[in-house]
């Protein structure tokens, strides 16, 4: 299966994801920039809020697509052993490179939420979405820092990803589940998996972000499955 775009993705996931909807407790968090559409049509479908989570990827210096590991908001890093040691890359690369994505995701920070105040996560069922997962670095880092903030469950839900990083996540301490629809053995990479997988920009992300916050379905407080009883 080929998904049309990341809406249709989307669309996908949030059927996955049904019982979670009109949930109070449960919050999207998206990981900017190609998580962002695909979070958005899963907090509408569920009518819950959106957000996002910043997390950068560490790639190895000369080759930016193979990570290293990545960094997360609140100052969580997660390292891939299998690349670090393989490679013998020494811990003064890895904080150069560490530093040069700190920059960037406070930038990006800056961005996308201006003056609005991340939201709470404490107490929260937190579902972390992406337009998909190749190694899953990424991932574990906002999973490891979500966990961080004392979230009830932390539920990570992509369109596509192999089933050996599906498998991982699920067993790391830090996920309570998994929700991905296509899980290719042949996966290559994630733009494979898309007819269209354009960039997506910061403006898109900032756009996609003040119509959840000001649409009903984020407003308003919908009843949690132990109030409903």
């Amino acid at each position: 299966m080929r998904y049309r775009d990341r809406v249709q993705a989307g669309q996908v996931l949030a059927s996955r994801l049904a019982a979670f909807a009109d949930r109070s407790d449960v919050l999207v968090l998206a990981l900017p920039r190609g998580g962002v559409p695909v979070g958005y049509e899963v907090a509408a479908d569920l009518h819950v809020p959106l957000d996002v989570f910043v997390v950068r990827k560490l790639g190895l210096p000369g080759q930016p697509e193979l990570a290293m590991g990545a960094i997360a908001s609140g100052g969580t890093r997660v390292l891939n052993p299998e690349v670090v040691e393989y490679l013998g890359v020494p811990a003064s690369v890895i904080d150069a490179v560490a530093a040069e994505e700190q920059r960037e995701l406070e930038r990006r920070e800056r961005r996308y939420r201006g003056d609005v105040p991340p939201p709470a996560i404490d107490g929260r069922t937190i579902i972390l979405v992406d337009d998909g997962l190749a190694t899953g670095s990424t991932m574990r880092a906002a999973a490891a820092a979500a966990r961080q903030c004392d979230p009830a469950a932390v539920i990570v839900a992509v369109p596509v990803a192999p089933p050996t990083t599906c498998d991982a996540l699920k067993g790391d301490p830090a996920v309570d589940d998994v929700v991905c629809p296509v899980r290719p053995e042949y996966f290559s990479a994630v733009g494979l998996w898309y007819e269209n997988f354009a960039q997506t920009t910061d403006e898109e992300v900032r756009d996609l972000l003040d119509r959840a916050r000001r649409a009903a379905w984020s407003r308003r407080e919908p009843v949690s499955p132990q109030e409903g009883k």
